[in-house]
């Protein structure tokens, strides 16, 4: 563990039960910017049902048949997060006493922590996935109080998560599954082919080549995939 999660390690708990008995998702969201030129890093999560964690520290079932993708592309320099969300067989609606339901934690495996960065909820676009999109930019806040006082999300920087990924996963929360839905540990993953992570910059090729994240075959690559980017969604509830 590092010296900053374990610094952290001691108010999780309670942050996390703040979370997870909450009555409702609020619609707030950090200022929602323009994709940037370039990126620094990426980062992908398959979550599962099985990987959920209770602010107790206990295994507990999310939801049967549920996955979910979680894509990030970092600016650290700029402190911007771009964010494409993949949900299938999470059934809304959701709930989280933070500002929305979806979220980055800082935690290991097999343990809970509190929030740092919060996403709009994804939404059926009318295909039975939930999907949410878009580009958010610091400092985050969660609307989550730390034990001790101030936001999860005060002090908070993108550079974290390039320093120590495992230590984040990305998680969603519904009624039924106050504790997570799905929930996956952050991996790193190449961007456009050169290593990230470090400062490492990447070119992003906006306007002719949209880079996107998969999960294929149990291999994590970055792929090109020509067209539109997808539609920014806020949250609406």
């Amino acid at each position: 563990m590092s010296v900053s999660l374990a610094k952290k390690a001691g108010a999780a708990g309670a942050v996390t039960i703040a979370v997870l008995v909450g009555g409702g998702s609020a619609t707030a969201a950090d200022e929602e910017v323009p994709e940037p030129a370039s990126f620094t890093s990426a980062f992908t999560a398959a979550a599962t049902p099985d990987e959920i964690i209770n602010p107790d520290g206990m295994a507990v079932a999310g939801e049967e048949g549920a996955t979910g993708t979680f894509n990030f592309r970092i600016n650290s320099d700029e402190e911007i997060i771009c964010y494409d969300i993949m949900l299938n067989g999470v059934t809304p609606p959701y709930m989280s006493m933070a500002r929305s339901a979806t979220h980055i934690h800082e935690a290991l495996a097999g343990q809970s922590g509190p929030p740092r960065v919060t996403f709009p909820d994804p939404e059926d676009a009318g295909d039975g996935t939930l999907r949410s999109s878009g580009c958010l930019q610091g400092p985050f806040t969660t609307g989550i109080e730390a034990e001790g006082g101030g936001d999860t999300g005060d002090g908070f920087t993108l550079k974290e998560i390039e320093a120590n990924p495992a230590e984040y996963y990305g998680d969603t929360h519904t009624m039924d599954f106050v504790a997570g839905a799905v929930r996956g540990q952050l991996s790193q993953v190449p961007l456009g082919g050169v290593p990230t992570g470090g400062g490492g910059t990447a070119p992003n090729e906006r306007g002719s080549t949209n880079m996107a994240l998969y999960v294929s075959a149990g291999a994590i690559v970055i792929a090109a995939a020509a067209g539109a980017t997808l539609a920014r969604r806020r949250v609406t509830n």
